[in-house]
């Protein structure tokens, strides 16, 4: 019995070496060196931030999976050019929009993160999209506990946002008869909207849908 204990016990701490022995076979050690300034900027920030040097550079290392920046400009991974605005800035452009225009640019902003999952062979992965959108500072990846997707209302106006999601998920066109004057006045738009998109209220906070829900994983 005390042998079988021994056993046992000597195949935990082999297990657990192993897996410590991956976990140091799948890091890097990369050294490369800065001007003081950098370094200073680096230290002031991560205090600010109350996080490590390294903590701290691993996040910037991180985003070179969703932009490339270049000696003078920051780039996605399509190849194309990015600038920094302020967030409320471009959503108060977004909402001067009529919703016909929110709905074409909601479509044009999701067909730039559908072009960059192409690139990674990742077009129908949800999830990829998702954390590209997160990384990328549009919301943050959140899904509730039914699975529903649930998207910031700070990312932009109702139609906007639903036009987004549903080319993120379907890759077509959101119908442009489904804006509020026809939804509130046409019941057969206001079926067909309510059974296409089911938008439902899971946060006062955000947006979610009925058709923007992450599939229960398979069991075995």
């Amino acid at each position: 019995m005390s042998r079988k204990l021994i056993q046992k016990s000597s195949i935990h701490k082999k297990n657990g070496s192993d897996r410590e022995s991956k976990l140091k076979d799948s890091t890097s050690v990369i050294t490369v060196r800065i001007d003081d300034e950098l370094n200073y900027n680096i230290e002031k920030t991560r205090s600010k931030l109350g996080i490590s040097k390294a903590d701290l550079i691993r996040n910037y290392l991180d985003l070179s999976k969703y932009l490339i920046k270049q000696k003078g400009s920051i780039q996605s991974l399509n190849d194309r050019d990015f600038i920094i605005i302020k967030k409320s800035y471009l959503r108060k452009l977004i909402e001067n929009c009529d919703e016909e225009e929110q709905i074409e640019l909601g479509e044009k902003l999701a067909r730039f993160i559908n072009d960059c999952a192409r690139i990674n062979g990742k077009l129908d992965d949800i999830d990829y999209k998702l954390e590209l959108c997160d990384n990328l500072g549009f919301f943050r990846k959140f899904t509730d506990d039914e699975k529903y997707i649930l998207v910031d209302k700070k990312f932009g106006p109702a139609k906007f946002a639903e036009s987004f999601m549903w080319s993120i998920f379907n890759q077509g066109e959101f119908n442009l008869d489904w804006i509020s004057s026809k939804i509130e006045t046409q019941s057969k738009i206001r079926t067909a909207y309510k059974n296409k998109v089911q938008p439902v209220e899971r946060s006062s906070s955000h947006y979610s849908f009925g058709f923007a829900k992450i599939a229960e994983e398979e069991t075995e």
